[in-house]
């Protein structure tokens, strides 16, 4: 079997896939919000990189009026608008050949129905990209872990280890998995993802994130009072005794900025740390308060050379996510010589 690895966020994208927010059970009287929001994030993004919106058949018009012109839809078979989770993985082979993992989904543990066409949409995906499909059995979301691109993956137990992911598959054989279909050969294990994360049960992509090899962005609130406090500390000190799969010690930057919005009545968490890294630029999701600079300037300082532009995206974050979220990049394949 060839040899695939998941390159990291950073490396040089060929586009951006997002999925349109359609579903009124989820999102009730905000729809309209949350297809502003992401529309704003798919022409940020599209500063960068080119953008693909996959929309539901029959709503692809809704999309692109929404979206503008530079954003480009397709109509396919999907339930939900969370391509972090349920879009492929793609790997490239030491040439440069680019394939997509199929992991199954199942809606974080069956928190939503229906999710089939979810689970078969990482295929379709593939076939109309014309890229080779790796299936995997496993149920694995793509927010759930966080790579460097030169063997290391980070995770939380708190969800990997969940039991409505993958009850039959210890955490060992969980492991051989990641390292056999990613590409992988040194998986951290952090303990907590968010508290307030109970949508995914404590993806990576709210609390951590590799910035550059041997370099991750860490959520770190300064507030003792802040329901993740201890945990994201204790999240530290795992990463502080770590070294990557290069045996490299791991320099940390802490992001201790928190930001809360009021969506619909509640009042939710807009996490910084769910960024998203394109070519030249990172997108991140803020929520219109003063802290938001300064979360910013943090993100900006872990990654130089790129643009950070902040989006605000309250209304995403009332449906349980962030930018990162949303979108699932697909990384540039060397041609075929």
């Amino acid at each position: 079997m060839t040899a695939f690895r998941m390159p990291a966020e950073w490396s040089e994208h060929e586009g951006c896939l997002m999925a349109w927010p359609t579903r009124p059970d989820l999102w009730g009287s905000v729809l309209d919000e949350v297809k502003e929001e992401y529309a704003n994030v798919a022409r940020a993004i599209a500063g960068f990189e080119p953008v693909t919106m996959v929309a539901p058949p029959g709503h692809g018009d809704d999309a692109r009026t929404w979206c503008g012109p530079e954003i480009t839809v397709v109509e396919l078979p999907v339930d939900d608008s969370w391509f972090r989770d349920s879009a492929p993985l793609f790997v490239l082979d030491g040439d440069g050949r680019r394939a997509g993992v199929d992991f199954r989904f199942n809606a974080w543990g069956g928190k939503h129905h229906p999710y089939d066409a979810d689970d078969r949409v990482s295929a379709l995906l593939l076939e109309h990209l014309g890229v080779e499909r790796i299936h995997s059995d496993m149920i694995l979301e793509g927010g759930a872990i966080t790579v460097d691109g030169e063997g290391t993956l980070i995770t939380t137990e708190q969800c990997l280890l969940h039991p409505n992911r993958n009850p039959g598959l210890s955490r060992d054989e969980i492991e051989a998995e990641l390292k056999s279909r990613l590409g992988v050969s040194k998986i951290v294990w952090l303990p907590y993802g968010g508290l307030l994360d109970t949508e995914t049960d404590g993806h990576v992509d709210g609390v951590c994130a590799f910035a550059a090899p041997g370099k991750v962005v860490v959520s770190l609130p300064e507030d003792p009072g802040h329901p993740d406090h201890a945990r994201m500390r204790a999240n530290r000190a795992v990463l502080e005794a770590a070294t990557d799969a290069q045996g490299r010690p791991l320099e940390i930057i802490d992001v201790p900025q928190v930001a809360f919005a009021e969506v619909a009545g509640d009042e939710v968490e807009v996490s910084y740390l769910n960024y998203y890294v394109a070519n030249g630029g990172v997108v991140v999701p803020v929520a219109g308060v003063p802290q938001d600079e300064d979360a910013l300037a943090v993100i900006a300082a872990a990654h130089p050379g790129r643009k950070v532009v902040g989006v605000r995206t309250p209304v995403v974050a009332f449906g349980g996510g962030g930018v990162h979220c949303i979108t699932q990049q697909i990384p540039t394949a060397r041609p075929l010589a």
